[in-house]
């Protein structure tokens, strides 16, 4: 049976739309993929998903620990792991 080039799977949607996400997804790849937004209610609701979550995570301000103290807080939490043993 021949594979047809414009469908794709609910599983390769997927991975174009995160490639997407990343500017990684080639210009064919997104065609494909707007092909089976249009009838696939399950690849929009994973779109819709994926792009919220990106929105938040460049909107959000979280400030991570410096290399230098994560180590100190795992080098203080073995200390005590193992005064308590």
């Amino acid at each position: 049976m021949k594979k047809n080039v414009f469908f794709i799977s609910c599983e390769e949607a997927q991975h174009i739309c995160d490639k997407s996400q990343y500017g990684e997804a080639t210009l064919w790849e997104k065609f494909k993929l707007n092909i089976r937004l249009t009838w696939c209610r399950i690849t929009r609701a994973y779109t819709k998903k994926n792009q919220a979550l990106t929105k938040t995570i460049k909107t959000s301000k979280i400030e991570c620990l410096k290399n230098e103290e994560q180590q100190a807080l795992k080098k203080s939490f073995e200390e005590q792991l193992h005064q308590q043993n």
